[in-house]
């Protein structure tokens, strides 16, 4: 495949892909955005950006992508983020399905899946977990989110198509600065468990920039790969620094990781009736104190970080407020 000229980004006027569409204009590339409802002003005075409203799930999705066509590739960012089963079949699975059909074979798909598809029951504490760590099974997923990315994978897999499956960790920028990796709060009060693990983060436009560089790669090499930042924190190191920009949380309470994991297995018989983090499977999956080394990615990729994390995290406070 010889340089790309134009990117067709799903999802664009989200949080991913709004970061993706000005990563892509900072490329020299041409875009077409397509977003199921509203324009963001910007783009309408930038005849870079072609904008494209189109439910994915809508039965003229396919005719509408199909309009839009020649690109020379596909960031798909549109999914259900929630655990709403009904909802992941329409906007994450049929959305997939129709932008698949809707574009060439030969058009290389660059797909925002997420960490969530491995499996950490298998892992022991302080383990690395990477790309070649073991998935998920689609009938025992720990949620209906995890459920529908592995489907999302599969069904991207099958298409024929070149697929690059960016599976980035807990994403974060301005407006958007917390995440589900530490332990419970009570007002005023966090509770941290396993404090002494990584936190999978990656910078919103960190992960925009690996999805540039993977649709103007070689599609011969599009592979699954890890997105997760250079710098990343311990879930006390994240805290400290939220609070300090934040002013959040007031008052952090450790919690050992066995003991937690401890109350979740006496707890098992009633599961389904309690909150994740005390449910085994998603406990270790969030909290468990892991490495997260993104090495395969800076090898296929390239890419760095554009700054250290306290400095990234003060930014997107900052950010979000202004």
């Amino acid at each position: 495949m010889g340089q790309i000229e134009t990117v067709l980004i799903t999802g664009a006027a989200g949080f991913i892909g709004r970061a993706t569409v000005v990563a892509a204009r900072l490329a020299g590339l041409k875009v077409v955005a397509v977003t199921r409802r509203d324009i963001p002003e910007a783009w309408q005075v930038d005849p870079g950006i072609t904008p494209l409203v189109c439910d994915l799930a809508a039965k003229d999705a396919q005719d509408r992508l199909a309009s839009a066509l020649p690109v020379d590739a596909v960031i798909h960012a549109a999914a259900h983020l929630g655990d709403d089963p009904a909802r992941h079949e329409a906007e994450t699975l049929t959305a997939t399905r129709n932008v698949l059909a809707a574009m060439p074979v030969d058009v290389p798909i660059v797909l925002v899946s997420s960490i969530s598809v491995y499996d950490a029951m298998p892992l022991p504490a302080h383990a690395p977990l990477t790309e070649d760590s073991a998935l998920q099974r689609v009938e025992t997923a720990r949620d209906a989110y995890s459920a529908a990315k592995l489907q999302q994978e599969a069904i991207c897999a099958a298409s024929g198509h070149p697929v690059w499956m960016l599976r980035a960790g807990a994403v974060y920028g301005a407006g958007r600065t917390w995440h589900a990796h530490s332990g419970p709060s009570f007002g005023p009060v966090h509770m941290v468990i396993a404090s002494d693990g990584e936190v999978p983060l990656t910078h919103v436009t960190h992960l925009a920039n690996a999805l540039i560089a993977a649709a103007m790669a070689d599609p011969d090499h599009a592979q699954p790969l890890n997105v997760v930042d250079d710098d990343l924190p311990t879930r006390l190191r994240f805290l400290a620094a939220h609070r300090k920009v934040g002013g959040w949380p007031k008052i952090v309470l450790p919690m050992p990781w066995r003991i937690w994991l401890g109350l979740s297995r006496l707890l098992k018989p009633v599961q389904s009736h309690l909150p994740g983090l005390l449910c085994e499977p998603t406990l270790r999956a969030r909290v468990m104190p892991l490495t997260y080394p993104n090495a395969r990615l800076r090898a296929v990729l390239g890419g760095a970080d554009s700054a250290g994390f306290e400095q990234l995290m003060e930014h997107s406070i900052k950010g979000g407020r202004s």
